[in-house]
């Protein structure tokens, strides 16, 4: 069963468990301030306020989910993204969040996205990347991840940094972590 926009936002991205597993880790690493940021897969916009307004963008296919960020978020700006063409000009951010997307997306199409991101990320720019992944030693949490993420794509570490490693970016992990007891999370950065 899909949730609707604001249950999601209630149950699964609550303020202080976006703090906590997700902007947290951000601050540690980047700093957003006064940077052009896509976020990609924005959903009802939890994460814009890691932003200024002036310089933030969130898109997201799920109509509903952006207009729902648009009521949260007035100040911020969000667009429903249709086609597989980011609605921006080359060069035009320092910085694209992908947080907890990618293994919603079948993979022929991330490669599609990737190559999107390269033409929109400015030459010195990141791409910070957090995904549920599947780890080996991690069979309950495989399982769990598998059963109960509505994500049908969740893949391996080496699987998620070969869509953007094969662009020619380089890729850093940055972290691994567990969230909430049974998700293994993979924090990693995407540079040219």
């Amino acid at each position: 069963m899909q949730l609707s926009p604001r249950i999601y936002h209630l149950l699964v991205r609550p303020k202080w468990l976006t703090k906590l597993y997700i902007q947290n880790h951000i601050k540690q690493h980047f700093n957003l301030s006064d940077k052009k940021v896509l976020d990609f897969g924005a959903g009802t916009g939890a994460n814009c306020t890691l932003c200024t307004p002036d310089h933030y963008f969130g898109i997201d296919p799920d109509s509903y989910r952006v207009e729902l960020a648009k009521r949260l978020y007035n100040q911020y700006r969000f667009e429903t993204l249709t086609g597989s063409e980011l609605p921006s000009e080359n060069n035009s951010f320092d910085f694209i969040l992908i947080i907890a997307v990618l293994h919603h997306i079948p993979p022929e199409m991330v490669h599609g996205y990737v190559k999107e991101f390269k033409r929109v990320l400015k030459p010195d720019g990141k791409i910070v990347i957090m995904e549920p992944c599947l780890c080996e030693k991690s069979p309950i949490s495989n399982w769990f991840m598998r059963s109960n993420d509505k994500g049908e794509y969740i893949l391996r570490e080496e699987e998620y940094l070969n869509y953007f490693t094969m662009e020619n970016f380089q890729c850093q992990v940055l972290k691994r972590f567990k969230k909430c007891f049974f998700y293994n999370e993979l924090y990693f950065s995407a540079s040219l």
